[in-house]
């Protein structure tokens, strides 16, 4: 009980306080919209944390993000401003018209590229090459992007901490987040640090990231009102959608893009599979 009443007590904070920000190597604060309070998140402490309904602000003209499925684990997010984010950029996908910024992950080269277009103007890296944890607290345009790290399995199923990251697109009163290549189960400081996610990228090739149970249960936990699925590889989507079947509507799309708003996200969460996958 007192565990459900703490719960509750910060449910209620969480409305009624202004965010904390996090910095971005000592600079301007800046303030995250899709979690509900924002202490140091890397602290056991806030196992409990909870987050506020979302109510979409009231207003005449609502703006909208567009998302176009590149390839492999590859989206393009372009926002009301017409920044272009492209994820898990290797340069074999996404690269017309340039990204403004790109985001990456190492665990295979198909996630990442050494030696990308000198006019994308931002590379945001899963990792960090000089060991420990990246932290990414950035504005570009009308975007904000930070990241939550996880760890990989290197060469050899070796475990390397801090070797992915998840990425979370802050833009338009969405929240949009991509797994990379997620290679474990989440616990809950990882959630409470990743917050509220409208639309989320998974990968869904059921062993070279995350087997499909365990896949599943990350998506069912999200609740994200719009999953996309990515990496596929050489397993069959219906490997993935047979553990969701019920809990999410699946919709086939036969187009590359969806153009969303906070209005228009889906009652029902909703997996969409995008043409290419």
């Amino acid at each position: 009980m007192n565990r459900l009443v703490a719960a509750i007590v910060l449910v209620v904070l969480f409305q009624v306080l202004p965010a904390v920000a996090q910095k971005n190597s000592g600079e301007s604060v800046i303030p995250s919209k899709c979690i509900a309070m924002a202490m140091d998140l890397d602290d056991d402490r806030f196992g409990l944390v909870r987050y506020a309904s979302y109510t979409v602000p009231a207003q005449t003209a609502v703006p909208e993000v567009t998302i176009t499925y590149a390839g492999h684990s590859t989206y393009v997010i372009e926002s009301p401003a017409g920044v272009r984010v492209a994820t898990d950029f290797s340069g074999a996908y996404g690269t017309n018209p340039l990204p403004r910024v790109v985001t990456m992950n190492k665990a295979h080269s198909t996630h990442f590229t050494r030696s990308p277009d000198p006019g994308i103007e931002m590379v945001l890296p899963g990792w960090n090459p000089d060991g420990g944890p990246v932290k990414h607290r950035v504005v570009v345009g009308d975007v904000y992007i930070r990241n939550v790290t996880t760890d990989i399995r290197s060469g050899f199923h070796v475990p390397e901490k801090d070797g992915n990251s998840i990425f979370i697109f802050e833009v338009a009163d969405l929240c949009i987040g991509h797994l990379g290549h997620l290679h474990h189960a989440l616990d809950d400081t990882h959630y409470a640090a990743i917050g509220r996610l409208d639309i989320v990228m998974v990968p869904v090739d059921g062993g070279l990231t995350l087997d499909h149970a365990t896949i599943s249960e990350i998506t069912r936990r999200l609740q994200s009102s719009i999953v996309l699925p990515m990496h596929r590889r050489y397993s069959t989507i219906e490997g993935f959608l047979s553990g969701l079947r019920g809990d999410f509507a699946v919709k086939f799309e036969s187009r590359r893009s969806i153009t969303v708003s906070a209005r228009t996200l889906p009652r029902r969460p909703t997996i969409l599979i995008l043409e290419g996958l």
